[in-house]
C-alpha cells in the first residue's frame, strides 16, 4: 500500500527518531520509494543526513561520559559508550586512510580506531595501553565502513589493569580483532 507524502513523512520522522542510524537506502526500501524521495523528504523536514545524525547523537550522549581522552581524539566517530563495559565507533575509510596504489586501508588506522576505543571505554582519567595482541583478518578497502565494538573482558584491581576486547567489522565480517591490556590509575 502506497502512502501519501504527508503520511510517509510522518512515518519517516518517527522512524528516524526511534532509529537515528538508519540509512537513506534502508528508509527507501522500508517505504517503497526511491532514495531521492527519502532525501527530498528529509530536506523538507529539516532532518540531517546519517553522518550528521550520528555525530549529533554521539556528541550529545558521550561528551560528559568519556573521561580518558577528548572525544575528538577517538579515531572514528564514537556512537555509544558504557564506561567500563562497552563502546562502539564507526570509521569511514576514505582516501587519506588507504595506500594510493591499491586503495587498501593502512593497518595503523584500524589499530588506532580499536586502540582509542579501548582507551575511551575505561572509566578513569588516565588509561594507557600496556600491551596489545591484535589480528588483521581481511583487507579493508576505501569506501568501506568499519564498526569497532569494544567490550571490557576483565579487571585486575591489584595490578590496575583492565583487558578490553575489540572486534572491528565491515558489515557482518570481522576484519580486525584485538585484546588490549589497559593500565589505569584507579582500581575499580
Amino acid at each position: 500500500m502506497k502512502l501519501n507524502k504527508k503520511e510517509r513523512q510522518k512515518l519517516l520522522q518517527q522512524t528516524i527518531s526511534s532509529t537515528p542510524f538508519i540509512t537513506d537506502e534502508e528508509l527507501a526500501s522500508k517505504f517503497g520509494v526511491s532514495i531521492q524521495t527519502v532525501r527530498l523528504d528529509r530536506l523538507e523536514l529539516s532532518i540531517p543526513e546519517l553522518r550528521e545524525r550520528i555525530k549529533h547523537v554521539a556528541e550529545k550522549t558521550l561528551e560528559d561520559e568519556v573521561k580518558s581522552l577528548p572525544l575528538d581524539e577517538v579515531i572514528g566517530e564514537m556512537i555509544d559508550v558504557e564506561l567500563d563495559d562497552q563502546a562502539i565507533s564507526i570509521l569511514e575509510v576514505r582516501k587519506e586512510h588507504v595506500f594510493s596504489r591499491n586503495q587498501i586501508a593502512r593497518g595503523h588506522h584500524l589499530f588506532a580506531q580499536a586502540n582509542s576505543l579501548a582507551v575511551a571505554v575505561i572509566d578513569d582519567e588516565l588509561a594507557l595501553t600496556a600491551k596489545a595482541n591484535i589480528r588483521f583478518t581481511r583487507q579493508v578497502k576505501q569506501g568501506e565502513r568499519v564498526v569497532s565494538k569494544a567490550k571490557v573482558a576483565s579487571h585486575d584491581k591489584e595490578k590496575g589493569r583492565t583487558v578490553v576486547e575489540v572486534n572491528s567489522y565491515v558489515g557482518e565480517e570481522v576484519v580486525f580483532s584485538g585484546d588490549f591490556v589497559m593500565y589505569r590509575s584507579k582500581q575499580k
